[in-house]
């Protein structure tokens, strides 16, 4: 997904963000290089240099920073994002467990009754289509449970 305009909105001290997907805002005091009352969000554009998927803003100053489309995301609780981050550090615990477990390759095979190909896809942390429950098959092949705990977010 690519980021298509941003505008920087000196009312709500935010960045907003227009994408395919919708409108995302960042308050400026989630940026890393934050914005004061002297020296405020001079200028900001798409950054054409970090494949449209990030905002570079410069400050009065002269200081420059940017954002990358993950924070947008992430501030905002987009469910895609989360699953997709939810998805890959299952990913992760799954790689370091198989590792550690001593299983073969083939023996995890015929345990998940699948095709080399379809674990390879599973153990690949940079392949977002694959489903969560097909991770949690995979971390109980190894012999591995996963409990969920609900969390409720802070308003």
């Amino acid at each position: 997904m690519k980021i298509r305009r941003v505008i920087v909105n000196n009312k709500k001290k935010s960045l907003d963000i227009e994408t395919p997907k919708g409108n995302f805002s960042l308050p400026f005091s989630r940026l890393q290089l934050k914005p004061t009352a002297k020296d405020t969000v001079a200028a900001a554009h798409v950054d054409s240099e970090l494949a449209n998927v990030a905002v570079t803003y410069a400050l009065a100053s002269g200081k420059e920073d940017s954002v990358h489309l993950d924070a947008f995301l992430d501030y905002n609780r987009d469910p895609d994002f989360l699953r997709d981050l939810t998805l890959h550090k299952l990913t992760v615990d799954a790689r370091r467990l198989f590792k550690k477990s001593g299983l073969s390759k083939h023996e995890l095979i015929r345990r998940l009754k699948t095709s080399p190909s379809q674990l390879y896809r599973l153990l690949d942390p940079a392949n977002y289509r694959k489903s969560v429950d097909e991770m949690l098959r995979l971390l109980a092949a190894m012999g591995y449970r996963v409990d969920l705990k609900l969390v409720k977010n802070a308003a």
